[in-house]
């Protein structure tokens, strides 16, 4: 690749010139994020009326990249092809341990120096931690991975935010995240005025990075307040579930008044939901990272291997350990 680009120039500042980024996407990407990091700056050049944003993708391989969805998303080349774009994006999801290479990690780590800032998307995160590129910098991953990558990396200021600029380095922690950041981008290059366009072309309103990802912190408003109360207590004790009688309790319920809302609300007893919360959440930890089924069934709120197995097993039809395999 050619020469350095200058490093001191934010790319989070009013600037006449375009601004070109280069999209690493790998493969298991969801469309969404691709989707969510591009369309925004496609639609400021329509209101703009003139190209103020520019973008390539480029892939591990240089080859189209298959996405979860399963479309194939063309490539412009291999990492190579981002030479000459002031910013390079990583947009990753499932299985970025296998499709972020070593080959494709020390690439990024010696290539780093010619952008003028690096950005991760979801997952993309943890393929700059591995790259060394996030060392002494603040950073954000998927809500889902949020406890993992900031175990695995120290060395790195993990954040619940829903993205994260420090310096030369930005971090969304997935597709809504990653267009909200796009638009805090269009609005420092450009004004809120035309960031507030853009947002209407989408029907949306732009968040702001430090609000946090969960979902507990953003009640449904077609639930009965109690109901997402109770919901937000339940995914904030996986580990260590509280019984109906507790958890009424705590909202200032009775046990049956907890069930009749609930059923009223989601069709189901409090029970048998926080079950299911606590059912996904292994779910996730066995196909996406390596903890024993020991740990993960603690860290789910079960008392070993076993009870998960079995209460896995009547939730998904299959045992967890076939899942992993």
């Amino acid at each position: 690749m050619a020469k350095s680009a200058k490093i001191d120039t934010s790319i989070f500042a009013p600037r006449p010139e375009p601004l070109t980024l280069a999209l690493l996407v790998l493969p298991q990407s969801s469309i969404l994020e691709v989707a969510s990091t591009l369309d925004p700056l496609r639609s400021a050049n329509r209101h703009l009326g003139h190209e103020a944003y520019r973008w390539r993708v480029v892939s591990p391989d240089g080859r189209a990249v298959p996405l979860t969805c399963g479309i194939e998303l063309p490539s412009n080349g291999p990492l190579t092809a981002a030479e000459g774009a002031d910013a390079l994006i990583v947009i990753a999801g499932f299985q970025q341990s296998h499709s972020a290479t070593q080959p494709l990690i020390r690439d990024l780590a010696r290539n780093a120096p010619r952008f003028a800032a690096i950005g991760g998307i979801d997952a993309g995160a943890w393929v700059l931690a591995r790259a060394g590129l996030l060392n002494g910098y603040k950073a954000t991953v998927h809500w889902e991975d949020l406890e993992d990558f900031a175990a695995t990396h120290p060395q790195i200021d993990t954040a619940p935010d829903r993205f994260v600029i420090d310096r030369n380095r930005f971090t969304a922690g997935g597709a809504a995240p990653a267009c909200d950041l796009m638009l805090h981008l269009i609005r420092a290059r450009h004004g809120p005025a035309l960031a507030l366009q853009v947002a209407a072309s989408f029907i949306t309103t732009a968040r702001d990075g430090s609000e946090p990802q969960m979902t507990r912190t953003q009640p449904d408003p077609r639930l009965d307040p109690r109901v997402s109360a109770a919901i937000a207590r339940m995914e904030a004790t996986l580990d260590a579930p509280e019984t109906t009688a507790e958890l009424a309790s705590a909202i200032g319920l009775s046990p049956r008044r907890l069930e009749q809302i609930f059923h009223e609300n989601l069709g189901l007893p409090p029970a048998t939901y926080a079950l299911g919360l606590r059912l996904a959440a292994a779910r996730r930890m066995i196909t996406d990272t390596r903890h024993p089924l020991a740990e993960v069934a603690l860290r789910c709120g079960f008392s070993s291997a076993s009870s998960l197995s079995r209460a896995f097993r009547a939730q998904f039809g299959a045992a967890p350990s076939s899942l992993r395999r």
